[in-house]
């Protein structure tokens, strides 16, 4: 399924029913719109609002309007983890009633940004590897929400790309050390990579001129 696809899906109409209890409880105090804060972990590029659309619709699916009777705070996060972390303690400023966030990134950000405004994330892998919530049954503290795969899944890319190259001996695996799942992902990787008979080389990546530099520097090792 594709990003947009899931986001609309279950960014959208799964995460709206979890917001609206916190908005119940709060919204009868004092004649007070209640308030909600986004964390978009990606540009605010077409896509990106599309997704956002998904989400705003079925919250209006609930009877929650921005701008009727509920303020909607959205922010856009980029590949800086310092822009991440500032947009984290800016949206905790405005003091929210509940805040979504769309990524492991931004939801590792806005957790060390707040332990007490309810947190509902979205396409997060291993909440529970990554410390965002005790278990997935009673996730405790303040954050609850959606995973989009387990670890083992990861451990299946490499088996896939022994299937389409049996010669296979050497992978490079790039990983941007801000991502809290990354240490959980590689090791499915490296669990399944003595069977196959291949080599991993992982390498931290923040940005696209460090991925191309890896890749040339792989490539002539390779030669």
């Amino acid at each position: 399924m594709r990003r947009r696809e899931f986001m609309t899906l279950i960014g959208g109409a799964a995460a709206a029913p979890s917001l609206l209890w916190p908005l119940m409880a709060r919204g009868q105090q004092a004649e007070r719109v209640p308030r909600i804060g986004v964390l978009m972990g990606f540009a605010a590029d077409r896509e990106g609002r599309t997704q956002l659309r998904g989400f705003l619709q079925a919250l209006q699916q609930f009877g929650w309007t921005d701008g009727r009777n509920v303020r909607i705070d959205i922010r856009w996060a980029g590949p800086n983890a310092d822009d991440i972390r500032k947009l984290a303690a800016e949206l905790v400023e405005l003091a929210p009633d509940v805040i979504l966030t769309s990524s492991s990134v931004v939801t590792s950000a806005m957790l060390q940004a707040t332990r007490t405004i309810p947190i509902v994330f979205t396409i997060v892998i291993d909440p529970v590897g990554a410390g965002y919530v005790d278990n997935l049954a009673r996730p405790g503290g303040n954050a609850t929400g959606f995973t989009i795969y387990e670890y083992s899944m990861s451990g299946k890319w490499l088996e896939l790309l022994k299937a389409i190259a049996p010669g296979l001996t050497r992978v490079m695996v790039l990983r941007d050390p801000a991502v809290a799942s990354g240490p959980g992902q590689f090791a499915a990787i490296q669990a399944v990579a003595p069977s196959l008979g291949v080599e991993l080389r992982p390498v931290d990546t923040r940005d696209a001129g460090e991925i191309e530099r890896a890749i040339a520097a792989f490539r002539a090792k390779c030669k």
